[in-house]
């Protein structure tokens, strides 16, 4: 059974819109390097040109869009309310904003001074933003005890923060000259990011969003109570074992990956289950999304214990089938649950009696989503396929990825503009009569 959605709580529109339509900015600038770069962009996970790529996705995309959604889920799932939402909501986005732009310049220039100005907002961004969530967080901390999304989100959050302080250790290796294993630390700061705050995330939004906007049955209950805490424990004890190991794909670490993947194939199996017994037969854009992000995690999985047998490193598939197949699918089709929800939420409060908001499906059509969609999909084959022929697919895939995001940003903002048109329009009517 669902818990009930304390809307009455949900703040102004623009605390989460503005990372909303922030975030496509930053997958376009990414497509765009790669476009610009092809295959070197591809060839290492330490080139300055990927290292830039990477966050301007993991930081520039995900997280605007997952903060985005922060915003707006606490207030309403779980009836916290940040402090003062909408002016933390204006000051994280600019911190994060700036030190995005900043961190990807200093990773595309290697110029320590960049990365000593990132480190401050990045720092500030996402301080900002657990200092708010503790204090909300903490007074419901009885009523989070039984809500699996709200559990999900406080592990989240709580592997945001060790991914915050080893990216902060990582920027000071680079702005300055201390002797940091960088390498060991790189690893566990993408982990972390990637395991713990992405998929974690993702997981906790899942158990609302998934039955509530695709009609499906709830999660397990024993999924919902089990999982979040059992992966994050998992991860926990496979850094330990890369802190201290050295064997590669022989050592500890590898070993303790295999129960990490058969956890997240787990939610992946699960929730493509509840999607078959979805009631509405016919699915739409955000169900295809769906789809495709944990087909990408499947993936994942599947490449993990399959490491050892293969000729070649499939650290980059890993990589683009994380990052682009799930994160960003997963991210995507939400989008296009929440954002016309908002505008039509907004509406509905803001318009007198006897005015209408438009209705939620014509906010921003299916059709339109499911266009995107296809690009989306072909972006993400060719960009799996260049992490194996990078030569070949990296700047078709580049051109694919630019579209999709261009074509996301676009609908996004035509919500934005209709929001505002409907409320000029019922102003200038009120003015009238």
């Amino acid at each position: 059974m669902q818990r009930a959605l304390a809307y009455e709580r949900t703040p102004g529109l623009l605390a989460p819109l503005r990372f909303f339509l922030s975030a496509p900015l930053f997958a376009l600038a990414a497509a765009l390097l790669l476009l610009w770069q092809g295959e070197a962009a591809l060839q290492t996970r330490w080139a300055p040109v990927t290292l830039a790529l990477t966050h301007l996705l993991t930081l520039g995309f995900l997280a605007s869009a997952m903060i985005g959604a922060l915003m707006q889920i606490l207030p309403v799932v779980a009836g916290i309310v940040l402090p003062r939402p909408n002016a933390s909501a204006a000051v994280i986005h600019a911190l994060l904003t700036l030190g995005t732009t900043l961190l990807a310049a200093a990773f595309w220039f290697v110029e320590p001074l960049l990365f000593k100005l990132a480190l401050p907002c990045l720092a500030g961004a996402f301080g900002w933003l657990l200092a708010a969530a503790a204090c909300g967080l903490w007074r419901a901390r009885r009523d989070g005890n039984a809500n699996p999304t709200l559990r999900t989100i406080r592990l989240a959050l709580a592997a945001l923060a060790v991914t915050v302080m080893l990216g902060a250790a990582l920027a000071a290796g680079f702005a300055w000259p201390l002797r940091l294993p960088l390498l060991v630390l790189t690893d566990l700061h993408a982990a972390w990011g990637l395991l713990g705050w992405v998929g974690l995330l993702v997981i906790g939004v899942a158990f609302q969003v998934v039955p509530m906007f695709q009609v499906t049955p709830v999660y397990p209950p024993p999924l919902e109570r089990r999982l979040a805490a059992g992966l994050l424990a998992l991860l926990a004890a496979w850094s330990v074992a890369a802190w201290v190991g050295q064997d590669g794909l022989r050592g500890g670490a590898f070993w303790l990956g295999l129960p990490l993947a058969l956890g997240y194939a787990g939610f992946a199996l699960t929730t493509l289950w509840l999607l078959r017994r979805r009631k509405r037969p016919k699915p739409d854009a955000t169900t295809w999304f769906w789809r495709a992000a944990l087909a990408s995690l499947l993936l994942c999985a599947l490449l993990w214990p399959l490491q050892p047998l293969l000729p070649f490193s499939v650290a980059p598939t890993l990589g683009a089938a994380f990052i682009v197949g799930f994160g960003y699918s997963a991210v995507n089709g939400m989008l296009y649950k929440i954002v016309p929800f908002l505008v039509w939420y907004h509406l509905q409060q803001a318009l007198e009696r006897g005015q209408r908001a438009p209705a939620v499906k014509d906010i921003v059509p299916d059709a339109l989503a499911q266009r995107q969609f296809v690009v989306h999909a072909a972006a993400l084959l060719l960009l799996l396929g260049a992490t194996l022929w990078p030569a070949l697919l990296a700047r078709p895939a580049a051109l694919a990825l630019a579209g999709s995001s261009a074509w996301l940003g676009w609908n996004l903002l035509r919500a934005a503009r209709l929001y505002r048109r409907v409320r000029h329009r019922a102003a200038s009517a009120l003015v009238v009569a």
